[in-house]
């Protein structure tokens, strides 16, 4: 039916009726995405360790100890800080934080 068109036996024509605003649009949480190209970072700690000849030798040695063991300490540090890396890099703005905040105070209110 078009606007302002009658309907039969109703004397009043048809208001265009739009659907009304979600209430509290603003403070509802903001679909979270995962799929940021920094996560695929997260797989160097995992393969580089798989790489067998980098510590396939007792020499050079750090502190006494035998490169292996020493180079298993790298690689936790590789770790942490690729970790720390994506985590910065992929956090929501604080606007967005707040507004999650809210909305999941809200959920649990009412």
């Amino acid at each position: 039916m078009r606007p302002g068109a009658r309907l039969p036996g109703k004397g009043s024509p048809l208001a265009t009726q739009t659907p009304p605003a979600a209430p509290g649009a603003e403070d509802v949480a903001p679909r979270r995405s995962d799929r940021s190209p920094w996560n695929w970072l997260l797989l160097v700690p995992i393969v580089v360790p798989l790489l067998v000849p980098l510590y396939n030798a007792v020499d050079p040695t750090l502190f006494d100890w035998p490169r292996f063991y020493w180079l298993q300490l790298v690689f936790v540090a590789l770790g942490v800080a690729t970790t720390s890396l994506v985590y910065r890099m992929t956090r929501r703005p604080a606007a967005e934080r707040e507004a999650a905040a809210r909305a999941a105070t809200r959920g649990r209110e009412g």
